[in-house]
């Protein structure tokens, strides 16, 4: 990424500029909410590879993703991976539990791209809710889309469906990361093996219509 000083400073007024349009879209904030919630607010770059919120850490801060990709995963007692989630651009990844409990984080967080995040005070942020009635609609309006609406189905899925199904709703629910994801990490997500995932998406190009 450029680190001419003015560079920086584009990126970074711009990285504000999408997040007030991100937040926007839930619901509206008053300028006098967004003047506050910035100051909560720091912009940075995270390279690729990074633990932005490692497991057994206990975060302070949950961010806003400008730019790049991220994963949250969790290790089972053997070591394996498990992706529970993918976290592109307009997206908020956060130990959230971890946050609300003073705990540290049961999960990892971290880029698998180069990435320009806004990292966000969680504490400040949770004092914002109490006085602010706009940011507390916009926090209900996220939670109903990504934790009810968007999450069961996925849940449901994981238990009920067969693994091609899966995969078929992973292609719906993300269609611009099927491209940007490495196989493994989309078979670790769907609880299915590289060579599993790879036998499906042959058979999907077989059936497919000439």
């Amino acid at each position: 990424m450029p680190s001419h000083p003015h560079s920086l400073l584009s990126q970074e007024e711009a990285a504000f500029i999408a997040l007030r349009k991100t937040l926007h879209g839930y619901y509206p904030l008053s300028d006098a909410t967004w003047t506050a919630y910035r100051t909560l607010c720091t912009w940075r770059q995270v390279k690729k590879g990074t633990e932005l919120y490692p497991a057994g850490e206990t975060p302070r801060s949950f961010a806003y993703v400008h730019q790049g990709l991220f994963r949250v995963y969790v290790l089972d007692d053997k070591g394996n991976e498990y992706n529970k989630n993918f976290f592109p651009e307009g997206r908020f990844p956060g130990s959230m539990t971890a946050l609300l409990r003073g705990e540290p984080s049961l999960y990892t967080i971290d880029a698998l791209e180069d990435s320009a995040i806004i990292e966000i005070d969680h504490a400040g942020y949770r004092h914002l809710l109490q006085v602010n009635e706009d940011l507390k609609l916009y926090h209900i309006r996220y939670l109903e889309r990504h934790w009810l609406i968007g999450k069961e189905p996925r849940e449901v899925s994981l238990v009920q469906d067969e693994a091609a199904v899966r995969y078929q709703r992973f292609l719906q629910d993300f269609p611009s990361l099927a491209e940007r994801l490495p196989q493994y990490h989309i078979a670790s997500h769907l609880g299915i093996t590289p060579t599993q995932l790879s036998r499906i998406r042959k058979n999907l190009l077989i059936a497919q219509p000439m």
